[in-house]
């Protein structure tokens, strides 16, 4: 008979606790990279600052709000129109009147560019009613008008007036 001998086995890979560490060590350090590359991409591209003078915003939204609150208690309402080549503006006060004796004036730009801004200068044509001609336009444009009394209360109407 032959003897047969045995080969020793090589042991088999066996994970242990150092593997793991350095498993969660290399997963943890791509996330924290990619995440801080991303950061500084995204810092560099825009940085966050919406405005050069945020305090001063702030000032002037402030007074935004106190006019809107005067304006709420004067209880005036406004409509617009889009007629061809004139905007119309009828101003009414709490109980329906017409409102008379405003000096109003207004802009008209496009809603998504900043070309083609025009300035407008209402004529009263009848009690509560004031026209502005445009010209020959055409589309969507987001009017704003301002109307003062002739004690200097201020009145806004702002509304998307579509031409034909």
């Amino acid at each position: 008979m032959t003897a047969i001998h045995s080969v020793p086995a090589k042991p088999g890979f066996r994970v242990r606790g150092w593997h793991v560490l350095a498993g969660m060590v290399a997963f943890f350090a791509v996330i924290i990279g990619f995440d801080a590359w991303f950061t500084v991409l995204a810092l560099k591209t825009f940085p966050g600052q919406v405005s050069v003078t945020p305090y001063e915003d702030g000032l002037l939204y402030n007074q935004r709000i106190a006019q809107l609150e005067a304006q709420a208690k004067l209880g005036w309402r406004a409509a617009a129109d889009a007629e061809p080549g004139v905007v119309v503006l009828l101003v009414q006060d709490r109980e329906g009147a017409p409102v008379g004796g405003l000096t109003v004036t207004g802009k008209l730009e496009r809603p998504a560019t900043e070309a083609g801004r025009r300035t407008l200068t209402f004529q009263r044509t009848a009690p509560g009613r004031y026209e502005a001609t445009t010209g020959a336009i055409e589309g969507a444009w987001d009017m704003t008008a301002e109307a003062r009394d002739a004690q200097g209360r201020l009145f806004t109407a702002e509304r998307r007036l579509t031409w034909r």
